[in-house]
């Protein structure tokens, strides 16, 4: 790390540690250390330097604080930032050309997913959004394929994406389980072996792979996952917040049950 760097840094964090004291003494020193409008002469410029040194060599652990804090402070920005994008993109994530809606679709709460057929946790994560819908007959479940995980992810997305032409409701969520519990990884080939025994029209599905408006739907989904700063597969959404991984029903819950009372998946009190 550069010394300038660590200057920086110690000037805009390390005052909690102990620093206000050292610079105090520093500007008692030299009163013109008190004056930011005023350039540092040579000579002020190098007792703050050497001050900072000294402190910093002194209770090393202040750097630690430092990035600890700066760790901290760059999460709830990106946490507000993806509310933010969660809010302007709401009609999109549930919008019904790019998306497939399980559960109670009048239902008072909804939860988002954001999945990959090829995603380990996504397929952990199934179990808990099953039994979620199982429990709650309020939930609507919205269904968004964000195939980030190479070629197999695409030919999967674009069957169960053409497969949402035939396949409604409760018969589309057993289709999409029983893809999402295959062992080993997902192709275009086996989505379509699972199509076929979920009652699709073979023929007729593989028409609709290659309509445009497929292709669309997949482009869209991933631009939307781009927009709102998603970086790995599962990510729900619940109110404004985005949950990132398989967190257990539990926490699901507790979050979904939060936006029930209060609006937001953290209640005050």
């Amino acid at each position: 790390m550069a010394f300038r760097t660590l200057i920086g840094m110690a000037q805009a964090w390390l005052r909690p540690a102990g620093l206000v004291l050292a610079l105090g003494l520093a500007t008692s020193a030299a009163p013109a250390l008190a004056q930011p409008a005023q350039p540092l002469s040579p000579e002020q410029r190098k007792a703050v330097t050497d001050l900072i040194r000294e402190t910093i060599l002194q209770h090393p652990e202040i750097i630690q604080d430092a990035l600890i804090e700066l760790e901290r402070r760059n999460t709830v920005a990106q946490a507000e930032a993806q509310r933010g994008a969660v809010a302007a993109e709401k009609a999109r994530l549930t919008d019904p050309a790019t998306s497939v809606v399980i559960g109670n679709p009048e239902g008072d709460i909804t939860l988002v997913e954001f999945m990959d057929y090829n995603c380990g946790f996504c397929k952990r994560a199934m179990e808990d959004v099953v039994a979620l819908s199982k429990a709650d007959p309020k939930l609507r479940v919205v269904l968004k394929d964000f195939p980030i995980l190479g070629p197999d992810s695409v030919e999967a997305s674009r069957v169960a994406v053409a497969a949402k032409a035939q396949l409604q409701g409760q018969k589309y969520f057993d289709f999409h389980n029983k893809l999402m519990a295959v062992k080993g990884r997902v192709n275009g080939a086996k989505a379509l072996e699972i199509a076929k025994e979920a009652g699709a029209d073979i023929e007729k599905l593989k028409k609709e792979m290659e309509a445009p408006a497929t292709k669309a739907a997949i482009e869209d989904t991933v631009a939307l996952g781009d927009r709102l700063g998603l970086t790995g597969t599962p990510a729900f959404i619940i109110g404004e917040e985005i949950v990132f991984g398989a967190v257990g029903q539990a926490a699901l819950k507790q979050k979904l049950d939060s936006v029930r009372r209060c609006g937001k998946t953290e209640c005050a009190g």
